[in-house]
């Protein structure tokens, strides 16, 4: 093998094993994050089910999870395969990054890298990004463009932070068009159920579970906005001691009206009754989304912007499509948008050039 062999092995050698490394950090920050909890503090991982610290040695990336096949030493918990996955997809993330771009880029790209799979499987997990990830990532990428201006296809530095200030702008305002848009001609959604069926709206702390039939879930969940509205159309309903037939229920998050009277839902412990029909409020996206977009837009530029809207549109509605064709969409459900920008953006990052270029050539044709 010559030097100039061994040398490359060895680099790569470091991308992946760097890249399993950081990829057991990310698990940290999928499980902390949406709780709220320090990234930092402990600093040690535990285990999610007996909260007992892992020693250094049962918390080797990769190699610790297959060795203890994927259950805590301590209690005999099952530790999720996603542990596994993350740091195994982030070390092929990492290696396939150093093999394909210079090194200066390879090194901002494993932070873009690093987010977007953060982004990704908390997404699919809570359907929402942190803005650790989602503000923080834009500082990151207009930092990283003013540094290593090539980012953005620029000699100068100046230039570079110009472009990707302005496609971190155009990402979170072409997101806000379709919001805004969306929510002006798809913001209400009326469901006729086929059979009257029972629901309850019962408070838990400041939030509440929401029952119709088999749907359930959190009240919190269907209201984005102050405005938002949800109509129920009622045979009968009680709220609280207090009956009612033939009404319907005007809701807003913190209030209920029905006919001239008015409740603040603060004191009100359970509603319940009987539905045939409901008009609920809905967003096209999450917020998140644009603030993730506009980081998106600060690592890679306007183009990746544009490409990865169009790509992580048309991944989600045949995902989405496909999962109604097989029957396991219910009225309530939702589907994160967070994940498809971020297979768009990597898409973008390895195969932009020349997608972009076989484009032009087809329409030179």
């Amino acid at each position: 093998m010559g030097k100039l062999a061994a040398y490359e092995l060895v680099f790569r050698t470091f991308a992946f094993v760097l890249g399993a490394a950081i990829g057991s950090f990310l698990n940290v920050c999928i499980y902390r994050l949406p709780l709220d909890l320090s990234v930092n503090e402990p600093r040690r991982s535990f285990c999610p089910s007996c909260r007992r610290s892992i020693p250094w040695q049962q918390n080797i990336p990769l190699l610790s999870w297959l060795f203890l096949r994927g259950r805590c030493a301590n209690c005999g918990s099952k530790i999720a395969f996603r542990y596994f996955a993350v740091e195994l997809l982030t070390a092929l993330l990492f290696l396939a990054v150093w093999l394909c771009f210079p090194w200066k880029i390879a090194l901002v790209y494993w932070l873009l890298v690093a987010l977007l799979i953060v982004a990704t499987f908390i997404d699919f997990a809570h359907f929402i990004i942190p803005d650790e990830v989602t503000i923080g990532g834009t500082i990151a990428g207009v930092l990283a463009s003013l540094a290593v201006p090539a980012l953005m296809v620029q000699e100068s530095r100046l230039l570079g932070f110009a472009w990707s200030l302005g496609a971190a702008a155009l990402g979170y305002a072409l997101l806000w068009l379709v919001l805004e848009g969306g929510k002006k001609v798809f913001g209400k959604k009326r469901i006729r159920l086929p059979a009257a069926a029972p629901f309850s709206w019962v408070r838990e702390g400041d939030d509440a579970q929401f029952v119709v039939g088999e749907e359930r879930g959190l009240w919190s969940d269907y209201f984005a906005r102050e405005s938002d509205q949800m109509l129920l159309h009622c045979d009968e309903a009680a709220l609280d001691a207090r009956r009612f037939e033939n009404v319907t229920l005007d809701l807003h998050y913190n209030r209920l009206t029905i006919g001239e009277e008015s409740f603040p839902l603060d004191s009100v412990d359970r509603i319940s009754g009987v539905v045939r029909e409901l008009q609920i409020p809905r967003e096209a996206m999450g917020r998140g989304d644009l603030k993730f977009l506009a980081a998106i837009g600060a690592f890679l530029g306007w183009r990746a912007v544009l490409f990865s809207v169009f790509t992580g549109s048309l991944a989600g509605s045949l995902v989405g499509l496909t999962s109604m064709a097989m029957g396991r969409r219910a009225w309530s459900a939702k589907i994160p948008f967070g994940p498809y920008l971020a297979l768009g953006a990597l898409v973008w990052m390895f195969f932009g050039s020349r997608l972009l270029g076989w484009y032009l050539n087809l329409l030179a044709q």
